[in-house]
């Protein structure tokens, strides 16, 4: 149920109230209600989703139900080692064992009771392939693609995907379907692919004004509303948490929210779990813990500002700390779109690894490994550029690399470059030199870095930085590449072209300290009665280390699970015998005219 705040009794009570509609507070909003509590989700936005409607929507749990029917042989211990091996002391170790614990039970209790689902990805390796216990298929989990026609006029709420991940006017395609559309005419069963997904959009666009066949993140959170709908949990929209009331013995038992104006005061008997996406939009938290990351880099959604983190940290809440990095990155891209919005484009696997491709520095020199995880690509920035100006880099390819992988928001095939190099994005030059002197780059740095990997291209070894040397980075070249390393290929056939990369943070790695039931703890280490958090709100059990795919959304579902099922069995014993109306909250009849508002 979509309602405003003026719908709602003053006082209204409610088991368990979740804060933030991504997808780590949808599933434990999710998974309260399963349990039979009664739920409010509270939104700062205009959409669900969150930064989860962005991405891919991999959820990484190892041991899963679904593994075994791509990788029999792995386990829950091979992947406890290998986090042991990745983390180490970056984060608690009885944490991470309750994760991988519970994550398999998270997975089957969401399926069995809800209309998410999952699949194991056929190849999807760990991030960190070379340690022991890694492994390359079976851990990685995506949503099944879902039929945004089932939420009615509830489909608007979904956050749009980034529309440059999309096609012809809000067409979303997988990695599947990328490969489709790319050898349609090379193809007969790609041709058949590709026809049943445009004659779909386009039947689309005549009633939706996007298409309606979700995957990834979008196709995730689909379900995930689609499920919260079903089972009547009330979901507010635009809606700001002000303050969290604490009781005599200092747990939480209320808040007091705020709707275009309208303010009220809610009771909690079971809890409030956080969920608002991290502290990254936090202009006092950004400057202190990502020095030097500017907010037009970061690709996430714009609702985690922080402001739950600072009514958790004076209620006794704590970050934790010793974690790798504060967030995890990714090189971006930035344009500004027609609409004067920007355009914040990440670079994870569609072109910077592929044969033909090289990343430089102001001085037109390699500085790293173009085929690591975009998350130490991310901190490899940073870590250069203090000794030499390397943001913005420069990911530089020739007129065949262009053609074939794209660049950025360029797609493969070379065409319709015209308006990417009218504003800037693209750079074209005829020659290396003249490149150089466009980019305001080392001309005699960037003929030397070209030369160096024309010749490991042809050797098939990086004598510089090994690219191509691990399963990961090899899965990520070009598998039809005719060369020694997939990962490798020449630069030489004008003319040349680059865009200008930038760190960007697509998630917070620091957060609240939680117990193995999501129970945020404070100074004393002792649980905040109450008070939950999961997702990025709650520190990360990877200790901002990525050694996966999905090593966010993973633990987002497993600690939404343990959160949201805790705060449940609490309210089943502090439950009064209220009166329908009181329970419900809902204010008679406003409710109805006051929903049409915000559908």
């Amino acid at each position: 149920m979509v309602e405003t705040l003026s719908s709602l009794q003053q006082h209204a009570t409610f088991d368990v109230v979740v804060i933030g509609a991504g997808g780590a507070g949808m599933s434990a909003a999710l998974f309260a209600a399963i349990d039979g509590a009664r739920v409010l989700l509270v939104e700062s936005t205009e959409y669900v989703g969150g930064t989860t409607a962005y991405s891919a929507g991999t959820t990484w749990i190892p041991a899963s139900m679904h593994g075994p029917s791509v990788n029999p042989d792995d386990s829950s211990a091979n992947a406890e080692a290998f986090l042991r091996r990745a983390v180490g002391e970056r984060s608690n170790e009885a944490l991470r064992r309750a994760f991988l614990q519970a994550g398999p039970q998270a997975v089957a209790h969401i399926e069995a009771n809800s209309d998410v689902k999952y699949r194991a990805r056929p190849f999807h390796p760990d991030y960190l392939s070379e340690l022991e216990g890694s492994t390359l298929r079976g851990r990685a989990l995506e949503p099944l693609a879902f039929d945004g026609r089932k939420l009615g006029k509830q489909f608007a709420l979904i956050r749009p995907p980034i529309p440059e991940f999309t096609v012809l006017g809000g067409m979303m395609v997988d990695r599947d379907d990328v490969g489709h559309l790319l050898n349609m005419t090379k193809s007969l069963k790609s041709l058949r692919h590709a026809v049943k997904l445009l004659a779909r959009h386009a039947c689309d666009r005549m009633s939706w004004p996007r298409g309606t066949r979700l995957v990834m993140g979008n196709a995730l959170i689909g379900r995930l509303l689609h499920s919260l709908l079903t089972r009547e949990v009330t979901v507010l929209m635009n809606t700001r948490l002000e303050s969290l009331h604490t009781g005599a013995s200092g747990g939480v038992e209320g808040m007091t929210l705020c709707q275009y104006g309208q303010r009220r005061q809610i009771t909690v008997t079971g809890g409030v779990i956080l969920a608002s996406g991290g502290f990254n939009r936090h202009p006092q938290r950004r400057r202190t813990m990502l020095p030097g990351a500017d907010p037009s880099w970061c690709p996430g959604a714009p609702g985690h500002t922080g402001s739950a983190h600072d009514l958790a940290l004076a209620i006794g809440a704590r970050y934790g700390e010793g974690a790798l990095s504060n967030a995890f990155w990714a090189p971006v891209s930035v344009r500004k779109r027609s609409d004067g919005t920007t355009a914040v484009f990440p670079h994870f696997l569609m072109d910077r690894g592929k044969p033909g491709m090289l990343v430089v520095n102001q001085q037109g020199k390699r500085f790293l490994n173009e085929n690591t995880s975009y998350h130490l690509f991310g901190i490899a920035m940073q870590e250069a550029h203090r000794k030499t100006p390397s943001v913005p880099a420069y990911l530089v390819t020739d007129a065949q690399g262009l053609r074939k992988h794209g660049l950025g928001m360029v797609r493969p095939g070379g065409k319709g470059l015209a308006p990417f190099l009218a504003d800037g994005y693209l750079t074209r030059a005829d020659t290396l030199d003249e490149l150089a002197a466009k980019l305001g780059i080392d001309a005699s740095g960037l003929a030397d870095s070209v030369a160096r990997i024309n010749e490991y291209a042809r050797t098939g070894v990086d004598e510089d930085f090994q690219r191509g040397t691990t399963d990961y980075q090899r899965a990520n070249g070009d598998p039809n590449w005719q060369g020694p390393n997939p990962c490798l290929g020449p630069i030489g056939r004008a003319p040349f072209y680059a865009v200008r990369l930038y760190p960007g943070d697509i998630g917070a790695a620091t957060g609240l300290v939680a117990d193995a039931k999501g129970r945020v703890v404070g100074r004393d280490d002792q649980p905040i009665g109450g008070l939950y958090a999961c997702g990025n709100d709650m520190q990360s059990v990877m200790g901002g280390v990525y050694p996966g795919p999905g090593i966010t959304l993973g633990p987002g579902l497993t600690f939404a699970y343990l959160a949201g099922r805790d705060a449940a069995a609490r309210a089943k014993g502090a439950r009064s015998d209220a009166a329908p109306a009181a329970s419900s909250g809902l204010a008679g009849g406003a409710a109805g005219r006051d929903k049409e508002k915000i559908l």
